[in-house]
Formats: C-alpha cells, structure tokens, sequence
C-alpha cells in the first residue's frame, strides 16, 4: 500500500489546517503551505508528531515562481503528488459594489483566482505525467449564489468553479480528477472577519437549515472524501 502525498495551500489556518491534521491522522506524507514560517514549521511539528511525516514550504500563490517551487519541492522529497488541496483564499474588503476599488479587486482575485490557478497549473504538471491525481479546490455557496456585500469574493469563487469545471474536463481522460467543495458558512477565522460581530455572525448561521456554521473538521472529512480511491495512487502508469 502506497502512502499518500498529500499538498495543501492556506494550510495554516481554517479549513486548510483541518484538512492537513485530517490527512496526517489518515497517515498521508503531508506538504503544507502558507506565508508565515513559524505558524508554518510549527504545523509541520504538529502533524509529525501525529506521527506523518510532514514538510513546511513558504510558498505565496500569487508567485508562480514560489508556486512552481513548492511543487517540485513536494516531488523531490517523496517523489509524487497524489492529492493537492487549493485552499489559500481571502474575503477580500466586504462591503457594497459602490465602495469597492481597483485595488481591492486585484487582491482578491489574484489570491482567489489567479493563486488557484497556478497552483492547478503545476499539481496537474506533475499528476499528467503520472496519469494519476486527486486535486480539490475550496471555493464558496457564494461561487454559485452571490451575496450582498460580497460582490468581489463572490465573483472570484464563481471564477474559482469555472477553473475547476474546465480543468476536470481537461484532465479527465488522464486519470487525474479536479474537484471542487464549496462550503457555506464555517467557523473560521474568515468568517469573523467577514461578520464583524456576533450578532451578525448568529444572524448568518440562522440562515443554515442546522441553524449553526459548519466546522472547518466537516469540510476536512469532504476533502478526504475526495481522494484517491481507496487511499491508493490510481494504477495506471504512464506507458
């Protein structure tokens, strides 16, 4: 049985944490990405002592060059890329379409889009060449709804889903699959930002049918869900 390589982005915090702990209970060898170094090599020896064998690299997704280099860094340390975890995201500045800027939109998309696109970019380089792969992106209820006050963030996880859709169907046929979850709202440290109070944070989890956020562990066990069959890398070989 082949131990799985697993690489997250936006692995720090949130979600992206929860799916890192998730994989190394699972007893996956572990990547994790983000911009701070000591959150990051802290994570590392958290997840080592879970008893995975588990890697920091600074990586900030919007530098193709640093994205580039977190990939070939993966390979060179466990030589494959089974599953790649997309999770790097910001909320943007919330607020009405009329008080958002030029500058405010390039933030969000180039961490929301053009972050998940490079990182697609390189995880799918080295999983075609396998012709094996499991990448899932982290997008938003808000990529397929819109929300009020969220314009931008909403328009980058609609960008993030196109990506995703188009990507599959690109790399369908060589045994690599790209997926997408898309959660609602969940306890982290985004959402908070994002609500700015309490009031107006248990006001949104009214709106949920199990009038609660999600836990960021939740979106963990959808992840997992999502890889490779089995736990095992899928058995085609490049011949």
């Amino acid at each position: 049985m082949n131990t799985q390589v697993v690489l997250i982005t936006g692995a720090l915090t949130g979600i992206g944490r929860a799916a890192a702990i998730a994989f190394a209970q699972d007893g996956a060898h572990v990547v994790v990405s983000g911009r701070r170094d000591k959150e990051g090599q802290d994570l590392a020896a958290e997840l080592q002592g879970l008893g995975a064998e588990a890697i920091f690299v600074r990586a900030d997704v919007r530098n193709e060059d640093d994205v580039r280099d977190l990939v070939d860094r993966t390979v060179a340390r466990f030589g494959r890329l089974d599953v790649a975890v997309n999770c790097a995201g910001t909320e943007g500045k919330p607020g009405p379409v009329t008080e958002q800027t030029a500058e405010t939109y390039a933030a969000t998309f180039d961490t929301n889009v053009l972050g998940t696109l490079l990182s697609m970019k390189h995880e799918m380089r080295v999983m075609l060449a396998q012709r094996s792969g499991s990448i899932v992106n982290v997008s938003s209820t808000y990529g397929h709804t819109g929300a009020a006050g969220a314009s931008i963030y909403s328009a980058s996880k609609h960008a993030v889903e196109g990506l995703t859709k188009s990507a599959a169907l690109e790399a369908a046929a060589s045994g690599v699959r790209v997926n997408m979850v898309a959660p609602g709202p969940i306890d982290t440290g985004m959402l908070n930002r994002f609500t700015g109070t309490a009031e107006r944070k248990a006001g949104l989890a009214a709106t949920v049918p199990l009038n609660r956020v999600g836990r960021p562990e939740e979106i963990a066990e959808t992840i997992m869900f999502l890889r490779p069959p089995g736990g095992l890398r899928a058995s085609t070989s490049s011949a």
